[in-house]
């Protein structure tokens, strides 16, 4: 099934680079070593897939023979690289403020991840996920993310944030006895094979007010990112709009056909022939929706197996579990137990920020 948006701004290309020139390297030589055409940093509204910018990634890595590539390049990350996000995060109120400006916008950069948080006792706990698994990401590319959710927070608020957790889903890297250099970019060292990553810092940072926050501007960047959003949601496939419909819906309620097809502005016959088009179902959509939502609860590891069967609007839990061992072999239990384990299935890093 297709996300929303599979593809990414150009401007997510520009940390790896400035991260070459601070090795050293020449970018033209760089792009002609992995066939990219530079003219395409041209223009600001330019996209490239997810997946090529994942590969970009894995090349320079290898160009610049950095094995922690990733974890250096995330303290170069600037608002500008984030494009209308970025923007609407610089000028929020508050840390908390910008965390929520993101989560709304990030359509803009790339729907698959998830940026989440809790407040858990005297801590915050940032949770960072993606929705469509079946891309690959590698360690370079998750690590990045975690520095770079680090170093914005501490730009916008002027203050060194206080890290007491750091869990990453990956290994850590082979021949890594010295983990070092994990600290001096997190401030603790990680735990690595974990179930799920995330950040667990002071929840005072929520609160600490934002030192660029400009009302004015704000309101200016988010009536921008509200417009590019809706053009980007215009432009997606049927059944793009059907999954988000159905995953935004949840667990409110369970979209029926009928109320899909009301909700986009088509009879229900013309919404079944243009998936039909774009080779699928309406079924197959909301199976495959139910599918991510619960590899997702589970993996968050504080739901019970009987409140995500209820979350997901199933009749009852022995439904549920038939439902998931149907489509991934293993009972919910057993889904989780080979994910403490390191066993599960789709046990992939997440997309960077």
């Amino acid at each position: 099934m297709k996300h929303l948006n599979q593809s990414v701004p150009i401007s997510m290309v520009y940390p790896i680079l400035k991260t070459l020139v601070h090795k050293g390297f020449d970018t033209e030589s760089f792009f002609k070593d992995i066939d990219v055409d530079p003219s395409i940093l041209e223009n600001p509204d330019a996209r490239i897939p997810v997946t090529e910018l994942e590969r970009i990634m894995r090349r320079a890595a290898d160009y610049a023979n950095d094995p922690y590539f990733g974890l250096n390049q995330g303290g170069r990350l600037d608002f500008a690289d984030l494009s209308l996000p970025g923007y609407v995060m610089m000028h929020s109120k508050t840390i908390g403020d910008a965390l929520g400006a993101y989560q709304r916008y990030n359509d803009i950069l790339y729907s698959g991840f998830q940026l989440e948080w809790k407040v858990d006792g005297p801590d915050v706990i940032i949770q960072l996920s993606v929705q469509n698994e079946e891309i690959p990401m590698s360690r370079h590319c998750v690590e990045d993310m975690a520095v770079s959710v680090l170093h914005l927070i501490n730009k916008l608020a002027n203050h060194r944030a206080v890290v007491r957790e750091v869990q990453f889903r990956h290994e850590a890297p082979d021949g890594s006895g010295d983990l070092s250099v994990y600290v001096n970019s997190l401030g603790v060292t990680p735990e690595f094979g974990a179930t799920q990553t995330l950040l667990r810092l002071s929840k005072e940072v929520l609160t600490l007010p934002v030192l660029y926050s400009d009302a004015r501007m704000l309101k200016v960047f988010e009536s921008m990112a509200e417009e590019t959003r809706a053009d980007l949601y215009a432009s997606q496939p049927f059944s793009s709009k059907v999954s988000r419909l159905i995953t935004e819906s949840l667990p409110s309620f369970f979209p029926t056909l009928q109320h899909t097809a009301a909700h986009l502005g088509v009879s229900i016959r013309k919404l079944q022939s243009r998936l039909r088009e774009e080779g699928t179902t309406f079924n197959e959509i909301s199976v495959q929706v139910r599918k991510e939502m619960a590899q997702r609860y589970l993996q968050k590891g504080n739901y019970a197996v009987g409140d995500i069967a209820y979350a997901l609007h199933f009749s009852e839990q022995s439904a549920f579990q038939n439902a998931f061992k149907k489509w991934t072999g293993q009972t919910p239990g057993q889904y989780r137990a080979n994910l403490a384990t390191g066993q599960g299935e789709n046990r992939n890093p997440i997309p960077r920020l």
